[in-house]
């Protein structure tokens, strides 16, 4: 079944197209409808701003147009009213009956009510976190992950084939460094007298790694030759701790689809096919005994270094092949990343550097998420994984949970610094917004139970015995999530989640003040049970947006 939008959306184009056959508008193709929903619930369910896009090309007074297309829109049952307001405005409010109606709709469709089909089945990669595989992952890791794997999930409901992936870079320099770094651990775990080196890694995770090795294999590692030794131990560090990466991801309820290693573009020659695709093209030259992009005449404002004079390629080099990996090797139709905000240099010169290699630059989309910063009691302080106060990912989960960590993370928009309150993701009380949401789902089921032991039937009940305000404010926010999808996926923005998530537990409270739900007088069943089944898809669209945030919807609280 369409949405709310969807319909209104055809019946702007269908009453425009009438004005059309009728010769009171001039006639002219017209693919969007511009409607939106307004902010003040007084405007109406929806409003639309088609006559003022519609003036110029018209040459006709925005109001006039706004009379005749609400002259001619169809009375099919979903709009219940449509006013003109100045400068040009349409208001629409929604059919009571069709709105009480949604409630049979949302019960009958637990699943798949809030779905959309946008996506059309193309696929959709959705790269995140690949942090490199030197350590277990931290707290500024957290913020991309949650983003990462709540935007898939909305992908997946709008209808792409989708699959996550974790970019493993072990590959480099900074491989070596693991490599130093385990070995020094290990020797010192041995009883040497040795220091650890200044770009060395002085993780504790790493002392972890070279226990587990000297508990498995003793001192075998001692008897080689240093540089032997050095990428011996590092062959059997990686395994481990790619397993505490995969436990640190896991806590945070998320699981990669595939997890793909830089190494793999050079043992199966990717990276020198893109290189050499590029120096066919004239766009690769060699100066300085480096090897360049020349992406000044890509529109860059400077050359780029692909290899540098040591042999070794850099981090856009790898990058390049690792996108031409994933549009021409693997073919997916669009190609979504997770970064830091410090790699806002990147975009602009990845995508020239793509367009070259004849990849449409428009189908690689960037979410560049802000740091974040932590307060407990009166301090706050930005952490990030290269300073000296790193939290482990798993302590950060273990302290506040992974419900607490998903909402607090996607409460503000990826494209500004968040305020992490861990006092207040702990706490069990309305001002806690996760604490609020989740015992608005808890305060439902025990309603339910309720009703379920006074043996009351709800599927019984008949919706259109409702029309209370605040009923009908509730079902009319629950008709707004499959449109907060489509919101969040076309403008990769999983923030709108949480906050609709806030807005339908209010509706849902102030509901429940307002409307006794079970009563015992016998005369009041057949409301007891109409507002019962309202409640039971409350429940329906409440515990959804949790699950579209990967939180759990707790039965009792």
């Amino acid at each position: 079944m369409s949405t709310a939008s969807e319909l209104i959306r055809k019946d702007i184009l269908a009453g425009l197209e009438s004005a059309f056959e009728k010769g009171t508008l001039p006639e002219i193709q017209v693919d969007d409808a511009a409607i939106e929903r307004p902010q003040n619930p007084e405007h109406g369910n929806f409003a639309c701003s088609l006559p003022l896009k519609l003036a110029k090309p018209f040459k006709m007074n925005p109001l006039a147009i706004a009379k005749a297309l609400t002259e001619n829109l169809p009375t099919n049952g979903v709009i219940g009213n449509a006013s003109v307001v100045a400068p040009g405005f349409i208001n629409i409010t929604l059919d009571r009956r069709w709105v009480l109606d949604q409630v049979h709709w949302i019960r009958d469709n637990p699943e798949t009510f809030s779905d959309i089909s946008i996506g059309k089945g193309k696929s959709v990669q959705v790269e995140y976190v690949s942090a490199n595989p030197t350590g277990r992952l931290h707290i500024a890791h957290a913020r991309g992950a949650v983003i990462g794997s709540t935007l898939s999930e909305l992908l997946r409901t709008a209808g792409y084939i989708v699959q996550e992936e974790y970019y493993l870079n072990d590959a480099g320099n900074q491989i070596d460094n693991f490599d130093i770094s385990l070995l020094t651990r290990y020797r010192q775990l041995c009883g040497e007298c040795v220091e650890l080196p200044e770009d060395a890694y002085p993780g504790e995770d790493i002392i972890d790694v070279a226990r587990k090795i000297l508990d498995r294999d003793g001192h075998r590692y001692l008897k080689m030759p240093e540089e032997e030794a050095r990428s011996a131990i590092g062959i059997a560090g990686t395994p481990l701790i790619l397993e505490g990466i995969s436990q640190d991801i896991s806590s945070l309820r998320i699981q990669f689809d595939n997890w793909f290693s830089e190494k793999s573009l050079f043992k199966a020659g990717q990276f020198q096919k893109c290189i050499k695709i590029l120096n066919d093209k004239g766009f690769v030259e060699k100066k300085d005994g480096a090897t360049w992009l020349i992406s000044s005449e890509l529109g860059e404002e400077k050359d780029n270094v692909l290899i540098r004079r040591t042999g070794a390629p850099t981090y856009f080099a790898t990058d390049i092949a690792y996108h031409f990996n994933k549009f021409h090797e693997r073919r997916f139709d669009r190609v979504i990343d997770i970064w830091g905000a410090d790699h806002q240099g990147q975009v602009s010169r990845l995508k020239s550097a793509l367009a070259a290699l004849g990849t449409n630059p428009d189908n690689l989309d960037m979410v560049l998420v802000q740091m974040v910063r932590f307060k407990k009691g009166k301090t706050a302080e930005k952490l990030s994984k290269r300073s000296g106060n790193v939290i482990p990912l798993l302590e950060l989960v273990n302290e506040v949970g992974a419900d607490a960590c998903r909402f607090m993370f996607l409460s503000r928009s990826h494209d500004s610094q968040l305020e992490f309150d861990l006092d207040l993701a702990k706490e069990n009380s309305s001002e806690n917004p996760v604490y609020y949401v989740q015992y608005a789902h808890a305060r439902i089921c025990s309603i339910l139970r309720l009703a379920t032991s006074k043996g009351i039937s709800f599927d019984e009940g008949e919706p259109n015995r409702l029309g209370e305000p605040s009923e009908l404010n509730l079902i009319n926010k629950m008709l707004e999530l499959p449109d907060v999808v489509e919101t969040s996926v076309r403008n990769l923005e999983p923030h709108h989640l949480p906050h609709y998530a806030l807005e339908l537990a209010t509706c849902f409270h102030l509901f429940y003040q307002n409307c006794r739900v079970i009563s015992s007088h016998a005369s009041d069943i057949p409301l007891t049970k109409s507002r019962l089944m309202l409640v039971d898809a409350a429940r329906i669209v409440l515990k959804k947006s949790l699950d579209l945030m990967k939180m759990t919807a707790p039965e009792k609280m």
